[in-house]
């Protein structure tokens, strides 16, 4: 059986273009030390962490040089395979979780599934293809890779908003948010898989 303390993981990914150390711990209070070598990412993944109440450490030596496409998208591939590591056989778990978060004029919403099917619905567009030195269509491929190596179903919907910033803040505030719901533990099922197939 998953215990509160289990739900924790730490990944090292070597490839060519990236070298990532990340640890996460689920049952966490949103402590986090982020360096992935831009700026506007780390901002995203420290809201991730603090209002998905994840502890979160990542450390990346990516190719920048080149662009942000590969930190990005590895990021959201190890981040993914540690959160399906740590959340373990979803044993008690709420298993979905929804969230409408507004910032200023933008509002987001995020709906997951924590499935064991990978899927990423995605419904948000941005108004400028730049945020600092990130590119906005790297928003959208990072939830795709998160979503793949955690084998879980997210649907991502922008229903307001005109500034970029604070759109792609909305959606991941708005994911963390759904997540941590996703991710609680339900006392009225605890010890049970919540799937009427009885595994996920």
């Amino acid at each position: 059986m998953t215990t509160q303390t289990s739900r924790t993981a730490t990944l090292n990914r070597q490839t060519g273009e990236t070298d990532i150390t990340l640890s996460l711990a689920i049952d966490g209070h949103g402590k986090n030390s982020i360096q992935t070598g831009i700026g506007f990412f780390d901002h995203m993944l420290d809201a991730l962490a603090r209002h998905g109440g994840l502890d979160l450490t990542v450390q990346v030596k990516g190719d920048l040089h080149i662009d942000d496409h590969h930190t990005i998208e590895d990021v959201g591939i190890t981040l993914g395979e540690a959160l399906h590591k740590a959340i373990g056989d979803k044993r008690g778990i709420e298993r979905f979780g929804s969230a409408l978060v507004p910032l200023d004029e933008a509002l987001c919403e995020a709906v997951v599934d924590i499935s064991g099917r990978p899927f990423l619905a995605w419904n948000i567009t941005f108004p400028r293809e730049m945020i600092g030195a990130m590119a906005t269509e790297m928003v959208e491929e990072f939830f795709r890779a998160l979503c793949m190596s955690a084998r879980i179903t997210v649907h991502m919907n922008g229903r307001a908003g005109t500034n970029a910033h604070h759109i792609a803040e909305s959606a991941f505030k708005s994911f963390a948010r759904a997540l941590r719901m996703a991710l609680s533990r339900d006392p009225r099922s605890a010890g049970q898989i919540p799937s009427t197939k009885g595994v996920l």
